[in-house]
């Protein structure tokens, strides 16, 4: 009675041992969730091209900005720089007109512009930032010579985005 009771305890501690083991390998924490309830998604911290989680809180904090990305779009011959403003007092620096944004690539030096066509005017929203909205602006890349995988530095006046892995 007693061999079995160990045997018994002894599967169950084994059990909960390896479900804890599994959540922390999924969560990085190391304890397990409450047992009945259910697990929350994680909210989304930062987006894909920005490389740390520290990174995009420094961009939060002192930009006002979240969710950055950069993309390749038309082909590959246009690279997509998105945000989204937390902050709008301090993301107006990204929207002003006078700021010329580039575009350089960190492993040969090519820095990239916003094209500016006749019709059109340059490539990117110059409205006045407001919380929660997603911004954008496009980098010409004629000879296409950022491809998925860059690692590019965005900057814009005072701003500047080391760092980021293009989508």
């Amino acid at each position: 009675m007693l061999l079995a009771g160990l045997l018994a305890g002894s599967i169950c501690f084994s059990s909960a041992a390896t479900q804890a083991a599994q959540w922390k390998d999924k969560t990085g924490e190391s304890q397990p969730p409450a047992s009945g309830a259910v697990a929350a998604p994680a909210p989304k911290l930062g987006a894909l091209s920005v490389l740390s989680q520290r990174q995009a809180e420094y961009y939060r904090r002192r930009w006002g900005i979240d969710e950055i990305v950069v993309r390749r779009t038309a082909s590959g011959s246009l690279i997509r720089f998105s945000y989204r403003v937390v902050d709008a007092d301090k993301a107006q620096l990204l929207n002003k007109k006078k700021a010329t944004p580039y575009l350089v690539d960190e492993q040969n030096g090519l820095a990239l512009q916003i094209p500016n066509l006749e019709q059109v005017g340059q490539l990117r929203q110059v409205s006045p930032p407001r919380n929660g909205r997603e911004y954008w602006m496009a980098f010409s890349n004629k000879g296409r010579s950022i491809k998925r995988g860059s690692h590019v530095t965005v900057i814009i006046g005072g701003l500047r985005i080391n760092g980021l892995v293009v989508e």
